[in-house]
């Protein structure tokens, strides 16, 4: 029942070092595409005072999740809920960050689309942020030869697929009222990248049709 995965045993210190910095003294924390659920389980351990909720739109990682909650001690850690980010409309009514690791480039580009109309709707205020982690393309750097080769072999897989651009990723994220606050860099070529409301999101019909990657 319960899933692993290697990848979050080699960054989850890395990435509760940021989380540290960056997320609330207390709230809710919801976290999208959680998959396993190795990592809020870590999460909510070290930081007892955020209410963790786990999300993903996979059974079977909604399985996982629930295997590793039921291990767990603490009384911070929510039920898993079905999120699908691709969708306009989340179970989730607030929350007072959102983090979403591994996502962007192993789903479709309208999960990030999906992914900042609904943040823009959920977060409580401009403080809370948007944190994202994963590998990322940024003009004027020079990309690991690692993320070209990990890059090509996701779009083969699956062609809607691949390593996102910053500079793509961020007009949409302004067009949402969101503005980058901070940027990590992180071990295996990754970053995470920090984003909060600082305007407002641009009105529009239909979200999905409006802005292409």
């Amino acid at each position: 029942m319960k899933k692993h995965s290697p990848a979050t045993l080699r960054n989850r210190e890395a990435i509760l070092s940021v989380l540290r910095h960056e997320l609330p003294e207390w709230g809710t924390v919801l976290e999208v595409a959680s998959g396993s659920g190795e990592h809020a389980v870590y999460f909510a351990e070290h930081m007892p005072a955020l209410a963790w909720q786990p999300s993903d739109p996979d059974l079977e990682a909604l399985a996982s999740i629930k295997a590793y909650r039921a291990d767990y001690e603490g009384v911070n850690l929510r039920e898993p809920v079905a999120l699908d980010a691709r969708e306009g409309e989340w179970p989730i009514g607030r929350a007072d960050a959102i983090l979403c690791i591994n996502m962007v480039h192993i789903s479709t580009w309208r999960s990030t689309i999906g992914l900042f109309y609904a943040a823009s709707h959920v977060l409580n205020g401009s403080d809370a942020p948007l944190i994202l982690y994963g590998p990322f393309i940024e003009q004027g750097v020079k990309t690991a030869q690692s993320n070209v080769d990990f890059d090509a072999g996701l779009r083969a897989r699956n062609p809607e697929w691949g390593i996102r651009e910053v500079e793509t990723l961020e007009k949409h994220a302004t067009f949402r009222g969101f503005s980058r606050t901070a940027r990590y860099e992180m071990p295996a070529n990754n970053l995470m990248l920090v984003y909060r409301q600082t305007g407002e999101a641009e009105p529009v019909d239909d979200i999905f049709a409006h802005f292409k990657e």
